[in-house]
């Protein structure tokens, strides 16, 4: 397939050029609504590039969700300043990050609109100057860049662009023309700067993710065929839904959401005051003189707090949910979480689990609240954000317990008025650890350090099969094998899971633990995981092992070593 628009003559291409000279709001909607549409339809291919060959290549997933939800939050198609239409795309994609591709793009597009700020179009320099602040914005948002990945096709297409728009005569689209080409051949040198995209013969899946993002964009103007397919939407989780049960108290049969600006200036204690006497879950935030007010109240007086709104001042949006048609009855669903309340003041933990079996480890263990997630379903910064928000304290600690939900977690962070500390946990086991450390009446930041120190006293083992053939690491690896991953570094294959299980052991040194651990996924029977641990007992005879459902997808097993 050609680049866009290579079927146009040259004097068509011309005059799209020059109807498009500048761009104003609609067009950008318009292009940046064709991006995505491309992106989807390539979010497969994209997914497909992940170097590990384990069930988690979601990076196609993850950057088509962030686009989504920019493109939901984009201002109304009669909007026509540009810099109105980047912001509140932007604002969309920050809400809606999944993963660290998600977040890193969404910083992409904060850069962008920052640069265009309110500009009632965009011409040629202002383009090249929005893909530079892109870049720019983009590389402060990683502490530590890696070369040869979306990072370094941002670099690429903002060099470019810089490049072209020294022509005086050159025109955004044919700039764009520009960037769609430097993104692939930059998406083509990334295995020349990260080793491992050579050695697993791939190119990195997020500067792929960019190019079919900007492709898009140019195709939906040249009129190529976008071949979009219908979205489908995951329904909750039997996880989720009791996340959601567990969270309703007697009575609160109703949340609502109340958009607001207030005249005279509101006195906010007063008002938190009154609400209390209404409901529970108060939350009362404020930004660009609105104030949104959240609250849970019974069924028969769900107007009230609306009634009392109105009388402060002009109310913007209401929003309202009927909390137990979310779960499906008051006694419905499956077996609730008992999760943990916490005081105003304490230290309140937010944990993402990828199974239902997990999540009742870390509610054990004192989790306040649980946002399902892990490999191929990465949370957005949005229900991150949303799960420390309703907490009664403004102490949280965050866990992500996934490599791909660490940047997405420390995104959600800064974004809230609260005292958040992200615990970097990458694997379910090292969230676990660090549970053991919370104190939620202790100092945040000592029981931060705590924690995070407690999650560095074990390894994390992980077997799931191999979804393609590759040599990682010096491990040749087939489809289909059982491979075994320690501390997230791939380190045999083997034939079946028990053998592969005791390789990884014996490559971990287990017979210096005290503790192993083993948390089985929805693949496995009871009986089946019970099996495999009376096995282990009898070869690592020292060692106290334990046998613990967890109900993961896709990950055979997680073992943690104490």
């Amino acid at each position: 397939m050609g680049y866009p628009g290579e079927s146009l003559s040259a004097e068509e291409r011309a005059d799209l050029a020059e109807r498009y000279s500048p761009l104003d709001g609609q067009m950008l909607r318009s292009m940046t609504e064709g991006g995505l549409a491309w992106l989807r339809t390539n979010q497969l291919i994209v997914n497909s590039l992940n170097v590990f060959p384990v069930p988690d290549g979601d990076t196609g997933t993850n950057m088509t969700l962030t686009m989504q939800a920019a493109c939901d939050e984009a201002a109304s198609p009669g909007e026509t300043n540009a810099g109105k239409v980047a912001k509140s795309i932007a604002h969309g994609a920050l809400m809606g990050a999944r993963g660290n591709s998600g977040v890193i793009l969404s910083q992409l597009w904060r850069g962008f609109a920052r640069s265009l700020d309110d500009f009632a179009s965009i011409d040629t320099p202002a383009l090249a100057h929005a893909f530079a602040m892109a870049r720019d914005t983009a590389y402060k948002g990683v502490v530590q860049p890696v070369e040869g990945t979306i990072l370094t096709v941002s670099k690429d297409i903002a060099e470019a662009a810089r490049q072209f728009a020294g022509n005086p005569s050159a025109r955004p689209l044919e700039l764009l023309d520009q960037v769609v080409r430097a993104a692939d051949a930059s998406v083509l040198r990334t295995p020349d700067l990260l080793p491992v995209l050579r050695e697993a013969g791939v190119v990195d899946a997020g500067g792929k993710g960019l190019f079919f993002l900007l492709e898009g964009m140019l195709r939906s103007v040249y009129g190529d065929p976008l071949d979009t397919p219908l979205a489908t939407v995951q329904p909750l989780s039997a996880l989720e839904l009791a996340a959601a049960g567990e969270s309703i108290e007697p009575g609160q049969d109703w949340e609502v959401i109340v958009d607001f600006r207030p005249a005279p200036p509101l006195d906010v204690e007063a008002f938190y005051r009154r609400l209390e006497a209404m409901g529970t879950s108060i939350q009362v935030g404020e930004g660009e003189g609105i104030y949104r007010m959240h609250i849970h109240v019974p069924d028969q007086t769900q107007y009230v707090p609306v009634e009392y709104i109105q009388s402060l001042g002009t109310i913007t949006k209401v929003s309202f949910e009927n909390l137990m048609e979310q779960i499906g009855g008051a006694d419905g669903g499956p077996a609730s979480l008992k999760l943990t309340v916490p005081e105003p003041g304490q230290i309140a933990a937010v944990s993402v689990v990828p199974g239902p079996g997990i999540a009742r480890v870390f509610a054990s263990l004192g989790a306040a609240s649980i946002v399902e997630g892990g490999q191929t379903m990465n949370p957005s910064t949005q229900e991150i954000l949303h799960a420390a928000e309703t907490l009664p304290t403004d102490q949280v600690v965050l866990l992500p317990n996934n490599k791909n939900i660490v940047l997405t977690a420390q995104q959600a962070a800064g974004l809230s008025a609260k005292h958040i500390r992200v615990i970097p946990s990458t694997s379910v086991p090292q969230g676990i650890a660090a549970m053991l450390a919370l104190d939620p009446s202790g100092d945040l930041d000592t029981i931060a350090a705590a924690m995070q120190s407690a999650m560095k006293e074990i390894r994390s083992i992980e077997l799931t099969i191999a979804t393609r053939s590759v040599e990682i690491d010096g491990v040749q690896v087939q489809a289909g094998q059982v491979i075994g991953l320690l501390d997230g570094r791939l380190v045999i294959a083997g034939n079946d899971l028990e053998s592969t299980l005791q390789a990884v052991l014996e490559a971990a040194d287990a017979g210096s633990a005290e503790l192993i651990t083993l948390y089985f996924g929805a693949d496995l029977t009871t009986m089946r995981a019970n099996q495999i641990g009376d096995r282990l007992r009898q070869t690592w005879s020292r060692q106290d092992i334990e046998v613990v459902e967890g109900r993961q997808p896709h990950y055979q097993l997680i073992v943690s070593l104490e």
